[in-house]
């Protein structure tokens, strides 16, 4: 099973990966902490301090077309923000 799908990188998690160390990733739905903290710290070399997690439900979406209103949903998400330890970092453009 892939823990990690994604990390998230907007502006919002490099100002607080700059700021207070931390950094955030799209994960498994059935992924708990200790899961993630053992795949980030495999993946990238670090030591991880805490894990926190945020679960998302989807989202009722709605649109008006030719043939009338057509609804649906988007998939459901996990996130995770994973504080490093002091002197860690993680470079997520070192690979472009």
């Amino acid at each position: 099973m892939n823990i990690l799908l994604k990390p998230i990188v907007t502006e919002k998690m490099t100002s607080q990966g700059d700021k207070f160390n931390r950094y955030g990733f799209l994960v498994a739905r059935s992924a708990n902490k200790l899961q993630i903290k053992s795949a980030v710290e495999e993946l990238y070399t670090v030591t991880v301090d805490a894990v926190n997690t945020m679960r998302y439900g989807g989202k009722i979406k709605s649109r008006n077309t030719k043939s009338g209103l057509l609804t649906g949903k988007t998939s459901a998400t996990k996130k995770a923000i994973v504080t490093l330890a002091e002197g860690n970092k993680i470079d997520f453009y070192s690979n472009i």
